[in-house]
């Protein structure tokens, strides 16, 4: 499976909880878990069930970058050190290094970078909320 996103994180299937529309996730990658909230159709048509294998699909865009011991409702928050950042026009992509040799890429804008002093070295936290993240499956 080829993707443009830049997080992906392969994994498998923990827990899926049912709802009447949507449903929650659980991924466990190794060293960190990742919960979405999808589609209970998504859900049936990934047959995504305890064992199964899926990978986690995260957009750059979707992924924010804030610092400390964060107390929010995001139910994906990873720890880590800033690897990189590249500069843009107008947004910069930051590399946060995290558990398990894993890495999450932020693409936020120039003006946060500076604000929250990021740089390579530098302790962060990446948050994606459970509607940010997709699944997908080998067929």
């Amino acid at each position: 499976m080829k993707l443009s996103a830049r997080n992906q994180l392969a994994g498998k299937v923990v827990n899926v909880q049912e709802g009447a529309v949507n449903g929650i996730v659980t991924l466990d990658c190794g060293n960190i878990t990742v919960s979405g909230t999808i589609s209970m159709a998504a859900v049936k048509e990934l047959g995504l069930v305890p064992g199964k294998e899926a990978v986690a699909i995260i957009k750059a865009t979707e992924v924010m970058i804030g610092l400390g011991d964060l107390a929010i409702s995001a139910r994906n928050k990873f720890s880590g050190k800033v690897a990189s950042v590249t500069e843009g026009a107008v947004n910069d992509s930051v590399v946060l290094d995290i558990e398990g040799g894993k890495c999450i890429t932020a693409m936020i804008s120039r003006n946060a970078v500076k604000e929250l002093g990021l740089e390579a070295g530098k302790e962060a936290v990446a948050v994606i909320k459970a509607t940010s993240v997709m699944f997908g499956v080998e067929d």
